[in-house]
């Protein structure tokens, strides 16, 4: 007998909440849905139009009110959703909080694939090998259009968009193969967007993540750093013009204009495409535009490196 599941696995720590809070919002869907069509099918044969009551239907005097029903049709509704919003709120923040000691992969999509790079520099296309019980954060951007990483399994979900950098996280609980998905309309070859995310041991995972060597992405970011000359605004010394990056990122600097703003993944990339607009404090505006010169992969390498120079405790 072929099954036929209604919903995907539960294989992430996340996915149970979500779906105990998705079963509830049916729950009082269906449930007041069904009670809204009685009600309706009652008075509807209870005070149908009759002869013998045509009289007091057209009477413009006859009043009814009820206090306690006006009060319980406006209090319950009101408690009930406060219910929802107090529950999808705290599994909101519960889930947007990285946990410490996850472990980083950057995301670049673009039509139609997912690029995928792991710390000591593997690459993958359309796949993800992760270690079960290990949380893993992903720092994603996009390359061309909106896309969106849908892991059903995991119950986790996060729009890529253009010119910013997002990040979700999720902790695997059963190792398998799940399916990835771009659940946002990004072109001809949309429906062809997929892959699997590979659930390993640990051990399995260590053994496969051996496997292949390479640059890690803040190995190939030092690299760009000296061929695209940053070192020489950004180095020590007599050459300094712009500030020094060691330290700074997950800190607030103090820009021109007297606001602050986070130097973190978003701000790295705004300066490198569009520097003039957040200028630190004390410092001329003389870095240069790398706009079209570097792409978002290069740029997540970028950011790798400048993260590096500050000690995982600071961030």
């Amino acid at each position: 007998m072929i099954g036929f599941p209604l919903f995907p696995e539960v294989a992430s720590t996340v996915a149970t909440g979500v779906d105990r809070l998705y079963f509830f919002l049916t729950g009082v869907t269906g449930f007041f849905t069904v009670l809204i069509f009685l009600f309706i099918f009652y008075f509807a044969v209870r005070y149908r139009r009759r002869p013998d009551r045509v009289a007091e239907q057209l009477n413009p005097d006859a009043e009814h009110k009820s206090i306690g029903l006006e009060i319980a049709w406006s209090v319950i509704p009101f408690m009930i959703t406060l219910v929802m919003f107090t529950w999808g709120s705290s599994l909101y923040m519960a889930n947007s909080r990285v946990p410490d000691q996850a472990m980083d992969v950057y995301v670049v999509g673009r039509q139609w694939m997912w690029k995928i790079q792991h710390p000591n520099g593997r690459r993958e296309i359309n796949e993800l090998h992760v270690p079960v019980g290990q949380p893993v954060k992903l720092t994603m951007a996009s390359q061309d259009v909106i896309h969106s990483f849908f892991i059903p399994a995991f119950r986790v979900k996060q729009d890529v968009v253009p010119g910013r950098y997002v990040t979700m996280w999720f902790q695997p609980t059963r190792a398998g193969e799940y399916h990835l998905f771009c659940a946002e309309y990004c072109g001809t070859y949309h429906s062809g967007m997929i892959g699997r995310v590979v659930v390993m041991e640990p051990e399995d995972f260590q053994n496969w993540l051996g496997g292949v060597t390479g640059e890690s992405p803040a190995q190939t970011g030092e690299k760009l750093f000296s061929e695209l000359n940053c070192v020489d605004c950004h180095a020590t010394g007599a050459r300094q013009r712009c500030p020094q990056l060691g330290g700074l990122y997950g800190s607030d600097v103090l820009l021109e204009d007297g606001s602050k703003a986070k130097f973190d993944e978003n701000y790295i990339r705004e300066s490198i495409i569009n520097p003039n607009a957040k200028i630190v404090k004390g410092y001329p505006p003389v870095m240069p535009t790398y706009r079209g010169q570097v792409s978002e992969e290069q740029i997540l390498h970028l950011i790798a490196y400048i993260r590096s120079l500050t000690p995982e405790k600071q961030q």
